[in-house]
């Protein structure tokens, strides 16, 4: 290139020619992630009604679960901030690639424990072994297997997942999921009440994962979206169904000159033509068609025709 080019022409030389390869390292582009979240954080706010149900028979009543908004990191920057002896398990989730971890916290466990076999769900005291007992175990077992099973029922929407235990791990630098560099999306669910205490249970998704999954997070969002709407519809129609409105009829409409409007007084009489029908008018508009006759005494209307929407003085809407 001559001498002194601009820069400009420097980043047309830079550019591949057309139909020329370039290098691309897989993994590395924008994930767009808040595009994603919102559909997570629907699927997290029915998962923790789930959980409620799954929670309850270990700790014998009904506890209060929260579902925090979806989050991403690094993995190694969640993985560090787990304490070294943790409940950590591995499922994978075909055809979802990389699979779920489940991070429960141990204390949580201890106390699960003691409240299934009708303790005060208190937490055991502190041990130097760095294992669960077998007790613990079962139920570990037990309450992944379930939460899993309400993670994949909640997404049957989007995808229908196959589940699979792969491993468990106690210890948190061993936990795998993706390289340390790659981000993760965290579902975290604040626990309180039950007796046994608050906690939080992190269910965690590569990032990388969602992306086959993207379109229809996002459709999902504005499908229930269009669904609230449906629901705010039938409530507004059901509340409307209790106003009131004045309705009228017009027997007789006689002519007067100002003359003879100037010239009445008591007694007068005016005469007037009864039309075969006669209208029912709600507002300003003609609503129905009928008769004037008697019911049990009183003067009546009969609906004959409905839908005509003339005004009162004969114009067309």
């Amino acid at each position: 290139m001559a001498k002194g080019a601009t820069g400009k022409d420097e980043e047309l030389r830079l550019a591949p020619a057309k139909g020329e390869a370039i290098p691309f390292a897989l993994g590395s582009e924008s994930l767009r992630p808040g595009a994603r979240l919102a559909g997570l954080d629907r699927i997290g706010e029915r998962l923790a009604r789930r959980l409620r149900d799954v929670l309850e028979p270990f700790v014998r009543v009904k506890p209060k679960v929260e579902a925090a908004p979806a989050s991403t990191c690094r993995f190694d920057t969640w993985r560090d901030g787990l304490p070294e002896f943790t409940s950590i398990s591995l499922y994978r989730l075909r055809p979802m690639k990389g699979g779920m971890l489940i991070a429960i916290e141990p204390e949580y466990v201890g106390r699960l424990v003691d409240a299934f076999y009708g303790g005060a769900g208190k937490a055991a005291a502190a041990r130097a072994k760095r294992e669960f007992t077998a007790a613990e175990e079962r139920l570990l077992a037990r309450l992944t297997d379930a939460i899993v099973a309400a993670v994949v029922d909640q997404w049957s929407e989007i995808v229908m997942l196959e589940p699979a235990l792969a491993g468990r791990e106690t210890n948190a630098g061993y936990a795998s999921l993706v390289r340390g560099e790659e981000s993760v999306v965290i579902q975290r669910f604040a626990i309180v009440g039950g007796g046994t205490g608050a906690t939080s249970i992190d269910l965690v998704f590569p990032l990388a994962a969602m992306r086959a999954y993207e379109a229809a997070l996002s459709a999902k969002v504005h499908a229930e979206a269009a669904q609230g709407d449906g629901e705010f519809r039938y409530r507004m129609a059901r509340a409307l169904e209790n106003v009131s409105f004045p309705v009228r009829s017009v027997v007789a409409r006689p002519t007067l000159s100002v003359s003879e409007l100037l010239a009445l007084k008591p007694g007068d009489v005016i005469p007037i033509t009864l039309a075969p029908r006669v209208p029912l008018i709600v507002g300003n508009r003609r609503l129905a068609e009928g008769t004037i006759g008697e019911q049990e005494g009183k003067a009546a209307f009969q609906i004959e025709t409905i839908g005509a929407t003339d005004r009162p003085g004969g114009q067309r809407t």
